[in-house]
Formats: C-alpha cells, structure tokens, sequence
C-alpha cells in the first residue's frame, strides 16, 4: 500500500471533487473531513469514500451547491433541508448555528434531513468541543439500504446509527466518544474488502444467519451485528432504535428502506453550554484530572495502559501528519482511474511514494 502525505491526498480529492462538478470552496471542505478521518485513523470514512461519492454524484444522489434552507426555527431550535448536497457542508454549517444559538440560550438543538452521508460524527461535536461547549451529535442513513440485524433478528433493518459526544477539556488532544451502535461501521467492512482481510468474529452474518469472517457476505445478503454481538446485542438495538426515532422519525424521513437506495444521513445534534452550569476553566480543569485519575490505573496484563476517549486518535493523526497515510491498493487505483477519465492523469502525479 503507498504511504501518502495527507496534503497530497487533499490535492488530489479536492481536483477530482472539481472535475465532477463541485466548487472549489466546497471541494475544499468535503476534502478537510476525508482526509481528517484518515489522519485519525478511521479510514472507513476517509478517501475510500471518494469513489463512491462521485458516483452518487453522477446518479443525483448528491448535489454539489445545493440550497440549504431553515424550514422552521425558534431561538433554540433548527430544522435544516440539506436538499440533497454534501453532508459534510449542510452539517458543518448547522453544527455552527446550532453553536451560535447556545452561545444566547445555552442549550440548542437541530435537525438535518435529505444530505448526503455525513461521515465521522466527531468532526461536528469537535467544534462544539472548541467553542467551550458540550456537544452531542447522531446520525442515520434515512430510508436508504440497512446492514445491521436488530438483536435476535437475522435481516438488516438498522442503520450503523452512530453516537458522538465530545467534552472541552485542558488535555493536549481531544476528548470525545465517537461510535456505531453496530459492532463495526460499515465502512470499516468495506474496508476489509478492499484490503482482501478477513473481519473479526461476531461482527459479521450470512444471509443464512450464521456468523462469517467473510467481510463480502454483508453485500450478498448478510448484515452487521450490532453492538454487543450475539451476546448482548440487545444493548446496541437499543441505542440504534433511539437513534433511528432522533434522526430518521423526529426529521421526517422515516424508517424502512425506499427503492431508489439514494443515501440519505439524518441528523439530530445538540449544544450545552458549559458556562451555564460552571465556569469553564473549572471544568476544563476537572476533566483533566479526572482523565490523569483513568490513566494512572495500574495497566492490565498485556496493556500498555489506560486511553482516554479520542487518545488513540490523536496519538494516530500526529504519527500519520509526520509520516503519511496508507492507502489501499484498490483504493489507489480507483482514484488514478477517476483522474484518468477526467484528463487528470498529468496533473496529478500517483507515482507512488518511495
């Protein structure tokens, strides 16, 4: 696989998203959460997507310069139509309404619905995170295709439904939760399949129900397991269901899956600010020493330690900003056969790093 400085990934990215039919500014930002997710490590969310969000591109899946329009408010709440544009775009400007709102009422909430797929939650509790703020953010795919069995089912009729909450704190990197309520994203399958590697136990089912480490059953038939696998799956249903009600019923897309297989991420998202229940610095502080309390627990056998949430991720995205990010074979050669279809072959050089 090459290694591949992020700032070259982001050329690259931000040339094809042009040749398709994306302006520059918003190239530039669909870029920034791409090659964000692969510095932290989440690689499902990084440029293997690019393919796959030209496409929808071509299909009408998604449109580039959509509108973006309020479809109801109040002094602490916001509705958003994302009329089918990029999720990154309509969501990263409702986060920082949503932001601005709290910064007045100390709590405000929104909804998105019809955007395209929205990528890693964290990137929007992040900015409320920055801001001083709590922020909570959750996310489904609306009436597009299911991948995960509900608990004690064998047919995917969930979402991956993830959950983000990230908390302003003194530490030197970021502290937030960011998870699918599946037992793995599936893009983190797609993944495997691109890498040709198998999954591991209990994330995966057959169309004949039984357990596979075979990531391409998901696509013939199979579904994910949620959160808790076969054990204690009931535990991510749950979670999924009330994420499924926040983002797809409370936005009005609905549940179930519609023909045209159009991905369609709903969002429910919402700011606290902390100032409203204490001084900022003080709890900043409070959750610095809290974390420094987690950390120096003597490790388990075979641990180097305790992570704090979100460690791993910035630990990852200062290694791979000094050394590169590594890309799939198959990945590589799909984005060398994009630049090749729209005459960007010269421009963008995929003589791979040595």
């Amino acid at each position: 696989m090459p290694k591949v400085p992020a700032e070259r990934l982001l050329e690259i990215g931000q040339a094809l998203f042009e040749a398709a039919g994306t302006a520059r500014a918003e190239a530039e930002l669909v870029m920034r959460h791409i090659v964000g997710a692969n510095l932290v490590g989440h690689d499902s969310h990084g440029v293997i997507q690019i393919p796959t969000y030209i496409e929808r591109i071509k299909l009408g899946h998604i449109v580039p310069g959509a509108p973006w329009t309020i479809v109801q408010e109040s002094p602490t709440t916001t509705v958003v139509d994302g009329h089918w544009g990029f999720g990154y775009v309509a969501n990263e400007r409702a986060m920082r309404l949503t932001i601005e709102k709290a910064r007045t009422a100390n709590l405000a909430a929104a909804t998105v619905f019809r955007q395209g797929h929205i990528g890693r939650l964290s990137s929007y509790t992040q900015m409320a995170a920055e801001a001083g703020m709590i922020g909570l953010c959750t996310a489904d795919s609306g009436r597009s295709p299911k991948a995960v069995a509900p608990f004690g089912g064998r047919e995917a009729r969930l979402g991956t439904n993830p959950i983000s909450i990230a908390m302003p704190s003194d530490l030197l990197g970021p502290l937030y939760l960011d998870m699918a309520t599946s037992a793995a994203a599936a893009g983190k399958i797609a993944l495997a399949v691109a890498r040709n590697e198998p999954v591991p136990d209990g994330w995966v089912i057959g169309s004949d129900g039984r357990p596979t480490n075979d990531p391409r059953q998901l696509r013939q038939g199979g579904a994910l397991l949620p959160l808790g696998g076969p054990e204690g799956g009931y535990k991510g249903t749950g979670l999924a269901v009330m994420v499924e009600i926040l983002c797809g019923l409370l936005t009005g897309l609905g549940f179930g899956v519609e023909p045209s297989g159009r991905h369609n991420d709903g969002c429910f998202m919402a700011v606290f600010n902390v100032a409203a229940f204490r001084p900022l610095a003080e709890f900043k502080k409070d959750v610095g020493d809290f974390i420094a309390y987690l950390k120096a627990t003597p490790p388990a056998e075979g641990s180097t330690g305790v992570l704090y949430p979100g460690e791993i991720e910035y630990l990852r995205q200062q290694q791979r900003g000094r050394d590169g990010i590594e890309v799939e074979d198959a990945t590589w050669y799909k984005l060398q056969q994009l630049a090749e279809n729209y005459g960007l072959s010269e421009k963008l050089d995929f003589t791979e790093p040595e």
